[in-house]
């Protein structure tokens, strides 16, 4: 609480300068532990709540923890030819930039691997298929945790109109907690399904620009990924993208009551 209000007095701008400069990254592609990254996902709780999303001062539980790091590969760009971008989607990933200002570009990753000056057109596949399959990989153990975050967030809703020590501000910090996870989860089911079809755009063009047998081995990879991302399905509804604000809504009209009577 007590950093929450010291970040409420900096100018936005001028906290949003100093992340840029500080944001660091640890192995495998999650976030270093460390002050400045805690400072990061401290000022993105901050700006996701003045933007109206939910934001909960509560303490993290060690699932959710877990499920926020194991997150932060999906969150970032598979390949970037820009280190800026690269801080920015860390930005993004901490909520300090809501999700709808990177649009989504599937050619963005064949042209990032283009740019690495690969000598071989096999190390283009070969990055393809190595980058598809360590994300197949990551899903199972990320769903099933999404699921045990699920589970314990619904037994947390279920306790609070029996708990008579809360107060409404500790109800909507509770609330604001389960609102968090569940957009967690949403966000990365979504970039799942960018990023398989950024893998698909690349592996078409890569073979139309210099077909090679390797080719095979990254349309496996991709299969692996496209059968493995089914297992997040279960753990939200198929709207809760929308309903967390990541995609619009789709112009539906209605042409039939919601409620019919018999």
């Amino acid at each position: 609480m007590r950093r929450r209000r010291a970040l409420r007095t900096l100018p936005f701008g001028l906290a949003l300068g100093l992340l840029v400069s500080c944001a660091q990254q640890g192995d495998f592609g999650r976030p270093q532990a460390g002050v400045w990254n805690s400072l990061i996902d401290a000022t993105g709780s901050v700006a996701a709540g003045e933007r109206g999303g939910p934001a909960s001062a509560s303490p993290l539980t060690d699932d959710e923890q877990d499920l926020r790091a194991r997150a932060w590969r999906f969150l970032m760009p598979a390949t970037t030819r820009e280190a800026f971008l690269d801080i920015l989607a860390n930005l993004t990933r901490a909520r300090v930039l809501p999700p709808s200002w990177r649009p989504h570009d599937p050619a963005r990753y064949h042209d990032a691997i283009l740019a690495e000056g690969l000598r071989s057109p096999v190390s283009r596949y070969r990055r393809l298929t190595d980058d598809a399959v360590a994300d197949a990989r990551l899903i199972p153990p990320f769903a099933s945790l999404a699921m045990r975050v699920a589970d314990a967030d619904a037994r947390r809703l279920k306790s609070l109109p029996f708990a008579k020590t809360l107060d409404d501000w500790d109800v909507r910090q509770a609330a604001m907690r389960v609102a968090e996870n569940r957009c967690l989860v949403a966000w990365v089911r979504m970039e799942t399904g960018e990023r398989l079809e950024a893998y698909r755009y690349a592996l078409e063009h890569l073979f139309a620009e210099a077909p090679d047998p390797a080719a095979a081995e990254s349309e496996r990879a991709l299969a692996m990924l496209s059968g493995r991302r089914p297992l997040l399905d279960p753990v939200l509804p198929s709207d809760a993208a929308i309903r967390c604000g990541l995609v619009p809504a789709p112009d539906v009209a209605v042409t039939a009551p919601l409620v019919v009577k018999d």
